[in-house]
């Protein structure tokens, strides 16, 4: 069982909010800003510790792996018991892991696969119904400029990244008629944890002198989580549908 140490039990008017891979980066200040509006929250992620430890009001966090399904719905469920429905899904969990084809371990594209395209769809699965039904709701996907453009040794990575602006574009055309709003975000080279995933020690030393190189830096993830602020922000009858962000001196 999960426990709130700054838990408080009022109600609240705001729909709730879930956001997964809450643990750091781009998903903990997600967390906070939406706190921040006066959100109740369910934040999930693999280290428990580290999203309690950020200490938000109306926040139920779980340690869940975003590639168990059935885990991910008990949590949705659990707190909607709590919190009421869903009104904003954050798909922000994902990894990557750099490498070129001919070299990486197979194993690193199975990972990237299951998290960043399975597990998107298990965060959509608990939810969308719910939206559709109560013809209200708003689905965000965090996915990368990477979805967009090709990099080197970006392969596998690039492709579940494209995957998930196929599957945002599919889900909005689903959910059009029905007052679901769908989004995609795509930021460039952003200050997280995701690069400390990667396994060849010579690709992470080139990507940071690429980042270095850029003379007004890389963005921040307060960056990112104003873009899903917006395009959550914005009225009902307006839907975001993609946004791209990234380093003044990034190029391409």
């Amino acid at each position: 069982m999960s426990k709130r140490p700054h838990t408080d039990t009022a109600a609240t008017s705001k729909p709730l909010v879930v956001i997964t891979g809450a643990t750091s980066g781009i998903g903990a200040r997600v967390a906070q800003d939406f706190s921040a509006a006066g959100h109740p929250l369910l934040l999930l992620g693999r280290r428990q510790e580290r999203m309690e430890q950020l200490g938000l009001p109306n926040a139920l966090c779980e340690k869940v792996d975003v590639c168990d399904a059935g885990a991910v719905r008990a949590a949705v469920d659990k707190a909607e018991a709590k919190f009421g429905p869903v009104g904003c899904l954050v798909n922000n969990a994902g990894v990557m892991l750099l490498g070129s084809v001919a070299s990486q371990d197979p194993s690193e594209w199975t990972q990237m696969l299951q998290v960043n395209i399975g597990g998107v769809l298990n965060g959509i699965s608990a939810v969308l119904k719910g939206m559709q039904e109560r013809k209200a709701g708003h689905l965000i996907n965090i996915s990368s400029i990477a979805g967009i453009k090709l990099f080197p040794n970006h392969a596998v990575y690039c492709a579940t990244k494209f995957a998930v602006h196929a599957l945002t574009e599919g889900l909005r055309q689903e959910c059009a008629g029905l007052g679901v709003r769908v989004t995609v975000i795509s930021p460039g080279a952003v200050e997280t944890e995701l690069l400390s995933h990667t396994t060849d020690q010579s690709i992470k030393d080139g990507y940071g002198k690429w980042k270095e190189s850029m003379t007004e830096g890389v963005l921040q993830a307060e960056d990112v989580s104003q873009a899903v602020l917006f395009a959550y922000n914005m009225p009902k009858r307006c839907c975001v549908r993609d946004i791209q962000l990234a380093p003044t001196n990034q190029e391409p």
